[in-house]
């Protein structure tokens, strides 16, 4: 297959995305991502995404919460396997070993926009997530400025959502009661968003 600067795309039918996916040789400095049947290609983050990511994590207490990078979703009955910018889920919870995390081990998932992920963190992720049954989606946009907490996942397939959305701007706090914790969001950076690096719509 041939590999774009930013991205792949490539949908398929359900058992050949997922060999495709599994057989995928990625080049080093991206990430890949199987969301509805389509293989996704990215070139790595922003220094300011990472920051954010670990700010995160920072917050999360770590005697109850296992806060996973690079940990890859079985979201299988959505011919998906996502790769979230962090996994939280209970202490001991989840399997002893393997790559795939199920989703019913998962407390809260959390992606930080880039500028090329902003309709799969907003859109795409959002039913994926929710139709998986993950209780809680953090979306923080350096873009914006802006956090985006969704919880109570409904609905199955492409018409999941969640039923409740939070907002919160840089600077301010946003509790986040799933996990018993009000993260604390000043030390967030911004992005500028230049005409030419607008995130896509």
């Amino acid at each position: 297959m041939t590999i774009a600067p930013e991205r792949m795309d490539a949908r398929m039918t359900d058992s050949h995305a997922i060999n495709a996916f599994e057989e995928l040789d990625v080049p080093e400095g991206f990430k890949a991502e199987l969301l509805w049947g389509e293989i996704v290609m990215m070139a790595g983050p922003d220094l300011v995404h990472n920051r954010i990511v670990q700010a995160v994590a920072d917050q999360i207490p770590r005697k109850r919460w296992d806060r996973l990078q690079t940990q890859d979703v079985a979201l299988l009955a959505q011919t998906s396997e996502p790769q979230p910018d962090l996994v939280v889920l209970p202490r001991d919870a989840g399997p002893a070993s393997g790559r795939l995390m199920p989703p019913e081990e998962i407390t809260l998932l959390l992606e930080v926009v880039s500028k090329t992920s902003k309709h799969r963190d907003y859109v795409t992720k959002r039913t994926l997530y929710a139709a998986g049954g993950v209780p809680g989606y953090l979306i923080i946009d350096p873009f914006t400025g802006e956090c985006v907490l969704l919880t109570e996942p409904a609905g199955k397939g492409e018409e999941a959502d969640y039923r409740v959305e939070r907002r919160a701007r840089f600077g301010e706090s946003l509790p986040l009661d799933l996990l018993g914790v009000k993260l604390e969001t000043e030390e967030f950076q911004t992005l500028p968003v230049k005409q030419s690096e607008k995130p896509e719509q």
